[in-house]
């Protein structure tokens, strides 16, 4: 297992390449693999699971209101319009994602592979919550919640040598954009006006939330 990470990992850093303008400190140097025990790893801030194929990092409330165009973005991103932000690093998100063999898509595809389940977990005082990334988007017009469905591993790409994502801070995105990482495939994808915190399910601006993003259900064995 340790060989087989280290020689993936090699072969991705290779072709990948680092970004120099990061926003993220931890990319600082290159990306190592801890390895807790037989199924556990972690890359950075960043923790996986080769059984369950589970990523998992910290996040934090941005907004409970306003236009959104992303779900997470980088603390140094876009927060403006985004529902999320956290300090983890692109590169090492695409590189768990990679390793875990899911298989990004691009254009209008949405292969089994690259299809991905968001759910979000928090605490509210000694109770804890949990909820799709979709439950907490409300379309504006419909004035109901994002339709239940996949988010899609995008992957981005590689400009000048450098990953995008890491240059960005754009993580996962509701509204199409190509230096995303993970994007949402679903209606009105394209339209930037729609999209707000559902609200009264969106946590206070502020907290805690842990991410996980798992193989959409459907696609498990």
């Amino acid at each position: 297992m340790r060989i087989w990470l280290t020689t993936l990992l090699l072969i991705f850093t290779a072709t990948l390449g680092v970004a120099e303008e990061e926003p993220a400190p931890e990319t600082d140097q290159k990306p190592s693999i801890e390895q807790i025990d037989a199924t556990h790893f972690k890359i950075g801030k960043i923790s996986f699971n080769s059984k369950t194929r589970e990523i998992e990092f910290q996040t934090t409330v941005n907004m409970d209101e306003g236009l959104l165009e992303f779900l997470l973005v980088h603390e140094n991103g876009k927060i403006h319009e985004s529902l999320l932000y956290t300090d983890i690093s692109a590169t090492n998100l695409n590189i768990a994602l990679t390793l875990l063999h899911y298989k990004p898509t691009h254009g209008e595809t949405l292969e089994k592979a690259s299809r991905l389940q968001i759910s979000l977990k928090w605490k509210e005082g000694d109770k804890e919550r949990t909820a799709t990334a979709n439950e907490l988007i409300q379309h504006s017009v419909k004035a109901s919640a994002m339709p239940a469905g996949p988010w899609k591993y995008f992957g981005s790409a590689v400009s000048n040598g450098k990953y995008l994502p890491q240059i960005t801070g754009d993580l996962i995105a509701i509204y199409t954009t190509q230096s995303a990482i993970i994007t949402y495939p679903g209606e009105s994808n394209d339209d930037d006006t729609v999209w707000f915190p559902y609200p009264k399910r969106v946590p206070a601006v502020g907290t805690p939330v842990t991410l996980i993003i798992s193989p959409y259900p459907e696609d498990k064995p």
